[in-house]
């Protein structure tokens, strides 16, 4: 299976991934995996519709869609199919299967692609470092964020691509597995246990996740009644009395946030804790995950789960049709994180952001926050100065306004993709007057502007 792969509309970010033509709506995948050998074997059954492609060159609005285009990165497809009909014309070059239907697809068709693959799935490469699906110890995590779901299954990697998903995963009847959404069923036949999830809310391919590992997997309670969440944590046992004091603010973060931003946008939320240190928590659909490292039992990682609890509403449930804006998921998350502090009996949010803005003012300042660059995605001076916007925003406001505005955002865009220009046509209309000057100072220009003074 060789051959060069068509040009396609990619986010100029991750300019290699992303395909034209169509929009997924569903993922059905049934995945095989030995922990031991790190083998898998694995069906995906794609539904998508057809958007029509080459108007430009045709003259006319849309033209059927004759090729389709999955990524997948390291592994092998052995089938294809198409509506049930099996495809002979397939091709994989460049991390991209390529699949020629035996008849066009229509625009605005509902079709149904079936991929038959198999390989040992390890992360891909990026700019960021190796994203994707990665052996722990003993398990496997995957942090797809923001170019790595392709390393385990094929997909339409962008972040504006949302579906919903079912993922079933079957391994060692010894291991736990975790993934997006609510645990459907779990059957053990000859040793071996089946876990199958679903996801039925809008999710992008990045945040979609597999977790296996010796885990105890415990409900740990239901937050209190402003927005009723189950929340569950995976950990391996020996970590459990440090998961469950570390996390036991969780029902109090999802009070809290969901005064502020407006209801939890999904059923559950799972926290998994590996025995591995991490670099870093990771945030996927509904779940989050955390190193052995972040749960010290002393609470020393408590901005950081608020930090991946926020980003649900933020990123998960309201999307970002490209990475450019980028500070709208990791803006949001941070200032999160000032405000659990100040409802925690920390310091409040003003005082966190003016000590984040001095520190900022000693940075270097070439930086644009409404579109960094690829290589300055993950700054930590994207998180900050997105959220001392929102906090400068709240204080031209008043807390009524600035809170009123959030929630309208997350109300609006919920389990949809939002821009950057979006967000300010909100502001706009919560303000009541134009704020342009706001806008361009803080998104456009690379100098750090002035906070203004505290309201009284």
């Amino acid at each position: 299976m060789t051959g060069a792969p068509a040009a396609h509309n990619a986010d100029p970010y991750i300019p290699a991934l992303g395909n034209d033509g169509y929009r997924s709506v569903h993922y059905d995948l049934e995945l095989d995996y030995r922990v031991a050998t790190n083998r898998l074997t694995a069906t995906a059954t794609i539904t998508a519709i057809a958007d029509g492609v080459d108007a430009a060159s045709s003259g006319t609005d849309t033209q059927p869609l004759e090729r389709i285009e999955f990524d997948l990165a390291g592994l092998s497809v052995s089938s294809v199919s198409v509506d049930g009909v099996r495809t002979p014309k397939v091709r994989q070059v460049r991390n991209k299967v390529v699949i020629h239907p035996r008849e066009p697809i229509a625009p605005g068709a509902t079709f149904e692609v079936r991929i038959a693959y198999a390989g040992a799935p390890k992360p891909r490469r990026s700019r960021w470092g190796l994203v994707g699906w990665e052996e722990l110890q003993d398990g496997v995590i995957v942090a797809s964020q923001p170019s790595g779901a392709s390393s385990w299954y094929p997909c339409n990697d962008l972040p504006s691509d949302k579906a919903s998903y079912r993922i079933q995963v079957t391994c060692e009847r010894d291991y736990a597995v975790v993934c997006n959404g609510v645990l459907e069923a779990s059957s053990t036949t000859g040793g071996r246990t089946r876990w199958v999830y679903e996801q039925s809310e809008p999710t992008s391919s990045y945040l979609t996740a597999v977790h296996i590992g010796r885990y105890r997997r415990e409900r740990m309670t239901v937050s209190p009644t402003s927005s009723p969440v189950t929340i569950h944590a995976a950990f391996p046992p020996a970590l459990g009395a440090r998961v469950k004091h570390d996390f036991r603010d969780l029902p109090a973060m999802v009070d809290v946030f969901s005064q502020r931003f407006g209801p939890y946008p999904f059923p559950e939320y799972t926290v998994v804790v590996t025995e591995d240190e991490l670099e870093i928590p990771l945030e996927a659909q509904g779940l989050a995950s955390f190193g052995s490292n972040h749960a010290d039992g002393h609470g020393g990682s408590e901005r950081l789960i608020a930090h991946e609890l926020a980003h649900q509403w933020f990123g998960n449930s309201v999307g970002l049709r490209s990475w450019r804006h980028i500070w709208l998921n990791e803006g949001f998350a941070c200032y999160a994180e000032w405000i659990w502090a100040e409802a925690s009996g920390g310091p409040t949010a003003d005082a966190s952001a003016r000590s984040h803005h001095g520190r900022l003012s000693a940075s270097p300042q070439d930086l644009v926050l409404g579109d960094p660059g690829a290589d300055d995605l993950f700054d930590d001076r994207v998180y900050k100065r997105g959220a001392l916007l929102l906090h400068a925003l709240r204080l031209m406001l008043g807390d009524d306004g600035f809170f009123a505005l959030v929630t309208a955002w997350t109300t609006r865009f919920r389990h949809a993709t939002a821009e950057t220009s979006d967000f300010t046509q909100l502001a706009r209309e919560a303000a009541g007057r134009p704020l342009d000057d706001f806008f361009r100072e803080w998104l456009e220009q690379p100098e750090l502007p002035r906070l203004p003074a505290p309201r009284r």
